[in-house]
């Protein structure tokens, strides 16, 4: 019998697809369970044209078959079969899809969609076994034939003996090897995961003879092993049924399935788009952040099907990084694949997808805060860190999508609050959006640069995450407020009475101030009268840009950039150390100097920064004591 060689230079080919193609040698299952079910498509579209031909559907499956003592794995299907001249130049032509063909001379009914595209999905088989054996016999032929190769130096096609119409692809399995552990593609448990990971919503049935024990009838503690051929598959995927079909339960249970989540899904969204790109989607919001969310370790992306095989497990591109928290997965017939479908190419129908999903996800967000607050708050307290670094990331480019979506806590309603529940309630007076700063809402209340804008009645935005004033600056403004720190050296407050008697103690005491104002030089770049403060004797405010929470996050980095605020030493006029102060410059400058150090290190206390010197500081209040 003369043996044959590949053609088209297929001899390098099948050596660069067997050793560069495919990531995991375990895909050869899921590439042969596909040409099996689209053996049993193109037998669906030719009972369409021919009328001696009768589709029952429950009269097609695909079988897989290990046999451990001969090292064999059969992957049997009852499709339409192989004459010896397709065998030639469906598997003599490395790269060569008849189903690709097939396809465009076919338009796609009744959910028949052929998968194969590229047509060398049949070689990855070579990965996993010394020899492959093709047995087939088409419709309405009465002889069969048998294609065999073990790999590059060519194959045979010879007559064979087969009973029913359909094709067996037998794999001799390789033995292992010290890095390899071939044995178990012959295990019948690693086997139905594969099946279960890869080719669960195939729409024929994927049966396996499956062992298990069960109690010998008659007895009450003697059991037996049996073997039944058992269906693996689950065939109809739940994103292909009718919403209306559908429970949150049935949701729920798919969840914990595909394993998204060791919690429940907090909500779900199921698309079935049918325009410009056609594609189902099922769509969760965790309930809990992932322990692993903010490391290097977790990867973002929705599992991807195309025509109901897996494809990938992450698809990254199909989920912007400030909804990397969504989990779920993508099925689409629109899909270009790359030769091993494993990876998409980058291409229109992907970037359509994308987009349309990151509106879908927006959306169900917005319907959730509006319509079920409660809920939305719990997602925020999980997830609304990445939606602010959303804001921050790519200087902003995606603060319109997400600035609608933030909450702060408000000084007046004690609760969180959107950004328009914020401005739509301001007094016409109030030029700015204020916020304040710190490490918690407690600590915030209690700062001294929040009496001012508190008196004139005007909400304050509670800040008291790192990355909060960093997507502001990105903001910058909403819907023409712009945002002011409450720390501001200008808060941007029509100037009263008050002010006015502020302006004139600077003036009054330009020589106190200047004499602080040197004491302190490097630390602050001005000592004045505070037109903010009512109660409290002293505080620090910032000019510029970057403001005392800023220096604080950003100088706690590995790098230590060393960022220093542009600070100012801000003195109660109407505080009766401020009478101290000025009795001090009068009469005894060297107490003028410990009250200057002490006043700074009090204001450095409350804005939580480090004192340079703490022994000093407590040796300044013992002369104060004694």
């Amino acid at each position: 019998m003369e043996k044959k060689q590949f053609q088209a230079e297929s001899k390098r080919l099948l050596e660069m697809m067997i050793n560069s193609i495919y990531t995991q040698k375990e895909i050869f299952l899921r590439e042969l369970i596909s040409n099996a079910s689209d053996a049993i498509d193109k037998m669906y579209y030719r009972a369409l044209t021919d009328d001696s031909l009768v589709f029952d559907k429950d009269s097609y499956y695909i079988k897989v078959i290990a046999d451990k003592d001969n090292r064999t794995l059969t992957i049997r299907d009852t499709g339409i079969g192989m004459t010896a001249d397709e065998l030639e130049s469906h598997l003599g032509v490395i790269a060569k899809s008849g189903s690709l063909a097939f396809k465009k001379e076919n338009e796609t009914k009744d959910g028949h969609t052929i998968i194969g595209q590229f047509g060398v999905g049949f070689y990855s088989a070579f990965m996993v076994a010394d020899v492959v054996t093709v047995i087939s016999r088409a419709v309405g032929s009465d002889t069969a034939y048998k294609w065999e190769s073990t790999g590059a130096d060519g194959y045979t096609i010879e007559p064979a003996a087969k009973d029913a119409v359909g094709t067996d692809i037998i794999l001799k399995i390789k033995e292992n090897t010290e890095d390899e552990n071939y044995d178990e593609y012959l295990d019948e448990y690693r086997l139905k995961a594969i099946i279960k990971k890869y080719s669960d919503f195939i729409r024929y049935p994927i049966k396996m003879d499956v062992s298990s024990s069960r109690l010998v009838e008659g007895s009450e503690s003697e059991y037996e092993e049996v073997t039944e051929e058992t269906r693996i598959n689950s065939m109809v995927p739940i994103w292909r049924k009718n919403k209306s079909e559908l429970t949150d339960d049935d949701y729920e249970q798919f969840y914990q399935e595909k394993r998204y989540g060791f919690d429940k899904p907090l909500k779900h969204l199921h698309v079935s788009a049918d325009g410009a790109v056609v594609y189902q989607a099922i769509l969760f919001i965790p309930e809990n952040i992932p322990f692993d969310f903010y490391s290097k370790e977790y990867e973002k992306g929705l599992e991807l099907y195309a025509n109901g095989v897996l494809i990938m497990n992450k698809c990254a591109d199909l989920l912007p990084d400030y909804f990397s928290f969504v989990k779920g997965m993508v099925d689409s017939e629109s899909l270009s694949l790359n030769i091993s479908r494993e990876m998409l190419q980058h291409d229109r129908q992907l970037k359509l997808i994308a987009k349309n999903i990151q509106s879908k996800i927006k959306n169900l967000l917005q319907t959730m805060l509006k319509n079920e607050r409660e809920k939305y708050e719990q997602f925020y307290q999980a997830f609304g860190r990445q939606l602010k670094f959303g804001v921050y990331s790519d200087f902003g480019m995606n603060k319109d999508v997400l600035q609608d979506l933030l909450l702060f806590t408000s000084s007046k309603d004690k609760k969180l609050v959107t950004l328009d529940e914020y401005v739509s309630r301001m007094p016409e007076d109030q030029k700015y959006i204020y916020y304040a700063s710190g490490e918690s809402n407690e600590r915030i209340e209690k700062l001294p640069q929040t009496e001012l804008v508190l008196e004139k009645g005007y909400d304050i935005l509670y800040f008291t995450e790192d990355i909060d004033e960093f997507a502001v600056k990105m903001l910058q403004k909403y819907k023409d407020k712009e945002f002011k720190s409450v720390s501001s050296g200008d808060l941007g407050i029509e100037a009263d009475d008050n002010d006015k008697n502020t302006d004139a103690e600077n003036e009054a005491n330009k020589e106190l101030f200047d004499y602080m104002k040197n004491l302190l030089a490097g630390k602050v770049s001005n000592v004045r009268a505070s037109k903010r403060l009512r109660s409290h004797p002293v505080c620090l405010t910032t000019e510029g840009e970057i403001t005392i929470e800023m220096e604080k996050i950003l100088n706690a980095m590995p790098n230590n950039p060393n960022v220093k605020a542009d600070k100012v030493l801000e003195i109660n006029v109407n505080h009766e150390v401020f009478q101290s102060l000025k009795a001090a410059l009068a009469n005894d400058k060297e107490k003028l100097d410990l009250y200057t150090a002490l006043l700074y290190n009090q204001a450095l206390l409350i804005e939580g920064l480090p004192l340079q010197d703490p022994v000093e500081f407590t040796n300044d209040i013992c002369k104060i004591m004694v």
